[in-house]
């Protein structure tokens, strides 16, 4: 009876003990080095200064470099504009009308225009940068896969804004209150494509903002401002006539191409991954770096 246990045992050894080939332990290490990849890790100051400084130098060179197809672009505005007039939808001009009727508010816009949307912007990333650095990857990809794609709209779909419009009797407010509010009036409109409306990250930055902030803040005061910033947005680049609403649905649609990409990438929305990452080690991509300097 012992000799018997003891050829059980053994055959149960050899069952439960299947050789590992040599691609199955690759598989596994790929899947190892993609698994570090995706993981969350706390953010470097001097990578993400380098990173975001190259980024939007890229973009600006891209979409100033797309051919400035003035014909198409006028072309185009004239369609969307007859199609809101169609649908009853038109309403760029009687705001723009009603706001540059007040002088103070309108230059008010200008400068919102001109600086918030990088002011702002900015300081939403140093703030999940700072406070919730193991979000921060997956909300810094959402907001460079937004605006990649929207380089491929700019390129595609050249739209004039409602101000450069023939015969429409839309308000220039920069140059009728001499501000300085867009790039593509005045003396810098020579360093801007004046054609790339389509799609409008004025919307596309200021509701990644206004949604990471309702998302992450636990104070409703900052909650309800990070609503109420895209909303204002909106009312802006309509009024200053650099924009027609629809831009601000191709603005969003950006965005919902951003988000879907971070999740795809983290399997997870930003604000439901771990505030703070966990040590990990270094990166694959330092350690290969470290191993060619050697």
């Amino acid at each position: 009876m012992g000799e018997a246990s003891v050829k059980t045992l053994e055959t149960r050894t050899d069952v439960s003990s299947p050789p590992v080939t040599e691609s199955e332990v690759r598989t596994g290490s790929e899947r190892t080095l993609l698994t570090r990849l995706r993981s969350p890790r706390r953010p470097r100051i001097w990578f993400e200064i380098l990173l975001i400084a190259v980024s939007y130098w890229t973009y600006s060179l891209i979409r100033n470099a797309v051919p400035e197809q003035k014909a198409a672009a006028l072309a185009n505005a004239d369609w969307i504009w007859s199609t809101e007039r169609t649908l009853g939808i038109a309403v760029e001009q009687t705001v723009n009308h009603a706001v540059n009727s007040v002088t103070w508010l309108i230059v008010g816009m200008n400068y919102y225009y001109a600086t918030l949307h990088f002011i702002v912007t900015i300081g939403v990333l140093v703030w999940i940068y700072r406070f919730h650095p193991g979000r921060y990857a997956a909300t810094r990809l959402v907001l460079f896969a937004t605006t990649g794609v929207a380089l491929v709209g700019y390129y595609l779909y050249p739209l004039a804004p409602p101000r450069l419009m023939n015969g429409q009797d839309f308000v220039d407010t920069v140059l009728v209150h001499h501000t300085w509010g867009s790039m593509a009036s005045g003396n810098l409109k020579h360093m801007s494509n004046q054609y790339a409306a389509m799609p409008s990250m004025h919307i596309g930055w200021s509701l990644w903002c206004g949604l990471t902030i309702f998302a992450v803040a636990t104070a409703p005061w900052a909650r309800i401002l990070g609503l109420l910033y895209p909303a204002a947005t909106l009312v802006v680049i309509v009024a200053t006539a650099n924009h027609f609403w629809l831009d601000a649905v191709g603005g969003m649609l950006c965005l919902a191409f951003g988000y879907t990409t971070s999740r795809a990438w983290f399997g997870s929305l930003p604000h439901r991954l771990p505030r703070h990452p966990q040590h990990l080690g270094p990166h694959p991509a330092a350690a290969l770096l470290n191993r060619f300097r050697r």
